[in-house]
């Protein structure tokens, strides 16, 4: 009887490895053929962050095995280049783009205009693909593009990602742009609706937005995934300022250097920053404003009104300055502007800490930056119009060089144990293959009669 047993028991364990095989044979089949199409509208040569971020989770992604299709618009912030390729290829990696240009990118209508012509040229593209089973993963850049994977669905059983970097319509009214009871707001919210709740996944890049979508849609909670954004710091490494040419031809090595880096626009609080900067006009600190934005042409006009003379602003640097830029200062400031929290996310704060350099943010009292900053020990975070707090701190670390390198260095441990591309690509990763197998199996062409060791245990 025992030997029976046994051989039973050998039969069942021999069934059951077998049976795993397969599976993982199954699951490795798929993520080796597993696609993914990125519809973004800025791409690099551009020098906004979305566009430069998308690269560099492409290039992760492919290095995974999966192959990543991009589309794509023409350069609209590129420094000296209006057009690039319409098609480039590498490893795992092809990139499309549109004839779509920028049309007045400075200006609310001109962007809002080029939003749509690129969702029309992503719409025609997605129908002369529509055969194919890439996963879609449709950016909110422009703010209105995912809603061309709620149709891809609708019309093709193409399974779609919403990656959200800011959200619409709210910004519009934390703008005044359009009052809450306008009806476009209210259409373009419950088309918000409609296409995240069809939608296979969303990814957002706080806490505080998963927060906003979860309030307007309790029933989306357990389909939204937060994923943050990273800095590569193999890339961007700590320079002391003496060994660093960008702090030397800039005159950043002899003073204090309080740094703004990226854009500062409606969405950021400017004024903080002002009154600050007026508190300690007449103590050994500058203040240095490295890119674009709405509200940095008001504060270089402020600046020139009052006769400041503690202030340097320089336009946006080409991406290989970027290590020397960012660790050209002793302290960096991020902030959002009382209203916005939620709806956008500071993504220079990663580069920050990759540089080794303390972190100011200036924020309101439910952001997460609040708790990132305390957890990774990096800086202080300081509420909206809070100037004489925030100037007593910047006067503190200028009293105390130790304590704000002990603050960068532990920023950037943090960084390397949190978000890095590789840490970030995994998180991707997995929220895709959620995607891969979701309950639609048929969706995927999954052949199930591979498992058939699976019944033999029945």
């Amino acid at each position: 009887m025992t030997q029976v047993i046994n051989q039973w028991m050998n039969k069942i364990k021999s069934l059951f490895f077998q049976a795993q095989r397969i599976q993982n044979q199954t699951v490795n089949a798929h993520q080796s053929n597993f696609k993914v199409s990125i519809f973004t509208q800025f791409f690099p040569p551009d020098y906004a962050a979305t566009g430069q971020l998308i690269q560099e989770l492409a290039t992760h992604l492919a290095q995974q095995g999966m192959d990543i299709k991009i589309f794509t618009g023409q350069p609209g912030y590129a420094f000296d280049q209006e057009q690039a390729p319409a098609i480039e290829r590498f490893t795992r990696l092809l990139i499309k783009r549109s004839r779509i240009t920028k049309l007045s990118s400075g200006r609310i209508i001109g962007k809002a205009l080029s939003g749509v012509l690129f969702c029309l040229r992503s719409s025609l593209h997605l129908l002369k693909s529509w055969h194919r089973g890439d996963v879609l993963m449709l950016t909110t850049a422009p703010p209105f593009l995912p809603a061309i994977g709620y149709l891809a669905n609708l019309c093709f059983k193409r399974n779609y990602v919403c990656l959200i970097y800011d959200l619409y319509p709210d910004i519009t009214t934390a703008l005044s742009i359009f009052p809450n009871h306008h009806l476009l707001v209210k259409i373009w919210t419950a088309i918000n609706h409609r296409v995240w709740q069809r939608a296979q996944g969303i990814i957002v890049l706080s806490p505080t937005m998963k927060q906003r979508l979860v309030a307007q849609a309790p029933q989306l909670a357990d389909k939204i995934s937060v994923i943050h954004n990273w800095a590569d710091p193999d890339w961007i490494k700590p320079i002391p300022k003496e060994e660093n040419w960008f702090a030397t031809q800039y005159g950043m090595k002899d003073k204090f250097t309080v740094l703004y880096s990226g854009n500062l626009g409606r969405c950021h609080d400017a004024e903080t920053i002002i009154e600050t900067i007026k508190l300690l006009q007449h103590e050994p600190i500058q203040f240095v404003f490295i890119g674009g934005g709405a509200k940095k042409a008001i504060c270089i006009e402020t600046v020139a009104n009052l006769g400041l003379q503690n202030c340097i602003f320089l336009p946006y640097q080409h991406k290989t300055d970027l290590p020397y830029s960012l660790t050209a200062c002793d302290l960096s400031l991020v902030s959002i502007a009382p209203g916005f929290e939620g709806l956008v996310v500071p993504s220079k704060l990663y580069g920050i800490l990759a540089a080794g350099r303390p972190v100011a943010a200036i924020c309101e009292s439910h952001s997460y930056l609040r708790e990132l900053l305390e957890v990774a020990g990096c800086g202080v975070a300081f509420s909206n119009n809070d100037s004489l707090a925030l100037a007593e701190f910047i006067r503190f670390l200028a009293l105390n060089p130790e304590k704000a390198m002990a603050m960068g260095k532990a920023g950037r441990t943090y960084l390397e144990s949190h978000f890095t591309p590789e840490i970030i690509a995994q998180k991707y990763l997995q929220v895709l293959k959620g995607v891969i197998w979701s309950d639609d199996k048929d969706d995927y062409q999954v052949d199930w009669s591979k498992k058939a060791a699976l019944n033999s245990l029945r």
